[in-house]
């Protein structure tokens, strides 16, 4: 895993502080982009009731449950920035989870322009080119040991 510079984790920290208390919100914002960007990842959603729309999932308990367990991680990352390294296992295991429920790997990245969307929205001005190179660096690190996960996950499947 490549490690950031302090700089890129104290601008991370700091843009985080304020929205990490109203997880919830940004996180609507940010699964709202992904699925403007995608709306295939609609299907995998699939609940009580069908996600057939965005409208749909979002009013869905099930799915601000997987909202907060998504915003949940990327506190962990931030909160774990000096040492990323531990969340190894943790994300390997999201990356295989991801693989089982058929999310491809392509998708991550539409998550991280769904993230850095997220983040400008809510930070304006504050979000500037430096502080968007330190969150996608960060979620590089987070995106690869997932995506290790997943490939596992599908090798263990070919067997």
């Amino acid at each position: 895993m490549e490690l950031l510079t302090e700089k890129e984790k104290e601008m991370i920290r700091d843009s985080w502080e304020s929205l990490g208390r109203n997880k919830v919100p940004h996180g609507m914002v940010m699964f709202s982009r992904l699925f403007e960007l995608e709306p295939a990842l609609l299907g995998l959603f699939q609940y009580n009731t069908s996600c057939g729309s965005t409208q749909d999932c979002l009013a869905s308990p099930e799915f601000l449950d997987h909202v907060t367990k998504v915003m949940l991680v990327v506190d962990a990352a931030v909160s774990h920035l000096d040492d990323l390294l531990s969340l190894e296992d943790f994300l390997l295991n999201l990356g295989r989870k991801h693989q089982a429920v058929g999310v491809d790997t392509q998708s991550f990245a539409v998550v991280g322009e769904s993230l850095l969307y997220m983040l400008q929205c809510a930070l304006g001005v504050s979000y500037t080119a430096p502080l968007r190179q330190a969150w996608l660096n960060m979620y590089g690190v987070v995106v690869s040991a997932m995506s290790r996960g997943w490939a596992q996950n599908g090798e263990h499947k070919a067997d």
